[in-house]
């Protein structure tokens, strides 16, 4: 009997533990499970990641570059139909209206080297391996394609180049040849004199000159821009890519012009860069081949921005370095990786009127852009910068100063 009784006292608890804990289900607020409810609802936001704060050289100093945003492909929403929905799609395919590998390939940068601004501030990018030239929107990031059959016929493009006609001037070593495109894109000349394997580009607006480096001939061919006649050619060939005395070339890759006509020439196995005039006269070199700031290591891309500064682009050691007319290391930023402002086989580098500095690299199969801070901005920022700093010092004096004690009221001695 007594284990009859203990059992039914255990079953009384059991069912009271029972009762009490739905009774408090009953009590809950159904708000609990609505929230958790809606909560799993939701969709997942996308991360905005922000950027501006990627800048070079690290705060609290006044930053010369900043980053802004990279290309490598057309956005998702170009590559979809609108309209058609997964439903749709598996119900075509059902009824036999619509094959199964139906889809349009997302074009994206493979292995993007030349690169070119057009005046609406187009970016275009030369991809020997992809065989197009891709032109980006930079604003809406759109993008458009100068495609290798369809627009034009390419073997392997590397160099581009913008005149201040939007002309574009597209360089194929494996075809031997300059292609050039007018403003709608069409294709209405070829360069071929003295060609053998043109590289990169440059455009002297001013002179109506096109540089063009061929890295077999070891020399720099220089055009009239408008008759796409060859004027002359600078540098010795013929001397397999072992002359370093100044004013030649071993294996010459990037160019670029600046406000005075002056060329810059990118001599890569020398690991130097050449200047010269408008007339092709020598004028100066610096550089030499290292690891430590200011030595180069295979130097392929060079610029010059609005200040002057002479832009290099070195491939092995995946680095930006800028320097003054002096050929002074102003600032370096760069190394190996896939973070923004790092690269991987970078190659090609162009900065435009908006002072916006593009970098292209074959490994990743992307284009970076940056932002070159001018002097006169810079100098503008520190003033503002130094303002502040002495406001906030008045402020800081004004509010810590030592107060002096009231003075004791005057009073009239009374007599007892």
């Amino acid at each position: 009997m007594s284990e009859v009784r203990t059992s039914r006292i255990g079953n009384c608890k059991g069912r009271l533990v029972l009762c009490l804990m739905l009774g408090l289900t009953l009590l809950a607020p159904s708000s609990v499970f609505a929230d958790k409810k809606k909560k799993t609802a939701e969709p997942k936001k996308t991360p905005v990641i922000d950027y501006s704060n990627i800048v070079w050289p690290n705060p609290p100093a006044i930053a010369r570059i900043r980053y802004q945003a990279f290309f490598s492909a057309e956005k998702i929403s170009q590559v979809e139909a609108g309209t058609n929905t997964k439903k749709a799609k598996w119900m075509d395919r059902l009824a036999g209206t619509q094959p199964e590998s139906e889809s349009k390939v997302l074009f994206q940068l493979a292995e993007p080297y030349g690169i070119a601004v057009d005046s609406k501030n187009n970016l275009y990018v030369a991809d020997q391996k992809v065989g197009a030239i891709f032109i980006f929107n930079t604003e809406t990031r759109d993008v458009d394609l100068i495609k290798n059959k369809t627009h034009a016929h390419f073997a392997r493009i590397i160099g581009l180049a913008m005149d201040d006609g939007d002309r574009l001037f597209v360089s194929d070593p494996g075809l031997r040849h300059i292609l050039v495109f007018d403003a709608t894109h069409k294709p209405v000349d070829v360069i071929t004199e003295g060609l053998v394997m043109p590289g990169s580009l440059a455009i002297d607006r001013e002179n109506r000159l096109l540089y063009v480096s061929d890295v077999e001939l070891d020399q720099v061919l220089v055009y009239d821009a408008d008759t796409l006649k060859l004027k002359r050619k600078m540098g010795t060939t013929g001397h397999k890519h072992e002359l370093t005395s100044p004013g030649d070339f071993a294996r010459p890759t990037g160019l670029a012009v600046d406000a005075e006509g002056n060329l810059y020439v990118a001599d890569t196995l020398n690991n130097r860069i050449e200047i010269f005039d408008a007339d092709g006269k020598f004028i100066s070199t610096f550089g030499k081949n290292g690891d430590g700031p200011g030595y180069f290591a295979r130097p392929k891309g060079v610029a010059i921005d609005s200040d002057g500064h002479i832009w290099v682009v070195d491939s092995v050691q995946d680095r930006v370095q800028v320097f003054n007319q002096e050929a002074r290391l102003l600032i370096s930023f760069g190394g190996h990786g896939l973070l923004p402002g790092q690269f991987q086989g970078l190659v090609g580098i162009a900065i435009d009127k908006m002072n916006r500095v593009f970098t292209s690299e074959i490994y990743p199969g992307r284009v970076q852009q940056f932002r070159y801070v001018t002097d006169a901005e810079a100098e503008q920022l520190r003033k503002e910068k130094e303002e502040q700093r002495e406001k906030k010092a008045g402020t800081s004096e004004k509010d810590g100063a030592p107060v002096a004690a009231p003075a004791p009221p005057t009073t009239t001695p009374q007599s007892r």
